[in-house]
């Protein structure tokens, strides 16, 4: 299977102007860390949280990319 983030808004709409679709990648660390450096941009083009998928399946949900 392979990894990627959903973009969402506020409301957990997904996002899909403005905004390119998630690379997919071969395993969950490779996407959280590819999110680590990307979260600036995704909030900057007006995504507020993120969702992780493995194929269809969720694996968290709902992830805020403003800092605490």
């Amino acid at each position: 299977m392979t990894w990627r983030w959903r973009y969402e808004n506020a409301n957990g709409g997904e996002v899909v102007e403005g905004v390119s679709p998630s690379d997919t990648f071969p395993s969950q660390a490779d996407a959280e860390s590819w999110l680590g450096e990307s979260w600036r941009e995704l909030l900057d083009s007006g995504v507020e949280k993120v969702t992780l998928l493995e194929g269809e399946r969720v694996e968290y949900e709902g992830m805020s990319l403003r800092p605490e």
